[in-house]
């Protein structure tokens, strides 16, 4: 999220093409399956990160009978996929503090994966807490700007608890502490529509990159640790990072 906007994230994977669609589902699902297990109901009214997992499916496009399907996969007794979640933290080029979630199935793969882009592309990969105090936990919820008038949208939602808003030329951007999060999105849900609800990362320090070497592989560090089935977030405090 930081260096860029959370929407910015949402505009480049509405405009994916169908291969990297088909990954961006592929990593949901994950998230529907430990959603259900964790929840013990795939049920989203009474299950409330399913719920927010569903929003996030929506917001990408991800086909209602594939959220559906899913949904029954992981709620099944022959079920067997055990999915478990792990943070890496370490640094890009010139010190761009990375984190990456990941949901693995296998950890071995996965560490080996992680440890093999932060060498190649100029980085290393580090021990959990190395960079993870340069960040902020926090919730975020974008409204579409055809769904909502600016003003109103500020008093519901600071009267509801949050922290922030912002906006680009297609969202509102609604921040919120990660506790006051379910209360101020259930607020909102209820007069607007939203795109996508989560808590994420958010950056306390920013780091330019003015080196195009180093430019040129941080990009393609970020392209492989997003690429990667395995990751599910890639949070970073690269200020200046083009936008495509």
């Amino acid at each position: 999220m930081s260096g860029h906007s959370k929407w910015s994230t949402i505009k480049r994977k509405k405009g994916a093409n169908d291969a990297q669609r088909a990954k961006i589902f592929t990593k949901i699902a994950r998230e529907i399956i430990v959603a259900v297990k964790e929840g013990g109901s795939g049920d989203p009214n009474v299950n409330s990160k399913l719920k927010d997992v569903i929003a996030k499916a929506r917001a990408n496009n991800m086909p209602n009978d594939n959220i559906a399907r899913t949904i029954k996969k992981a709620a099944g007794d022959g079920n067997t996929e055990n999915y478990e979640a792990i943070r890496y933290e370490g640094y890009g080029p010139s010190g761009v503090a990375v984190i990456v979630d990941a949901l693995t199935d296998n950890r071995n793969r996965t560490a080996g994966d992680m440890r093999h882009y932060f060498d190649k592309f100029g980085g290393n990969l580090g021990q959990t807490g190395c960079v993870g105090f340069l960040f902020d936990s926090k919730g975020v919820i974008l409204i579409d700007k055809t769904e909502a008038d600016e003003d109103a949208l500020m008093m519901d939602a600071l009267e509801a608890g949050a922290d922030d808003i912002s906006s680009d030329d297609e969202y509102f951007e609604v921040v919120t502490t990660p506790e006051a999060f379910e209360g101020v999105k259930d607020a909102l849900e209820a007069k607007y529509t939203i795109e996508s609800a989560q808590v994420g990362l958010f950056a306390q320090t920013e780091t330019e990159l003015t080196d195009e070497k180093d430019i040129l592989m941080m990009t393609k560090l970020l392209e492989m640790l997003e690429d990667n089935d395995d990751v599910q977030e890639v949070y970073h405090n690269w200020s200046n990072m083009p936008e495509e």
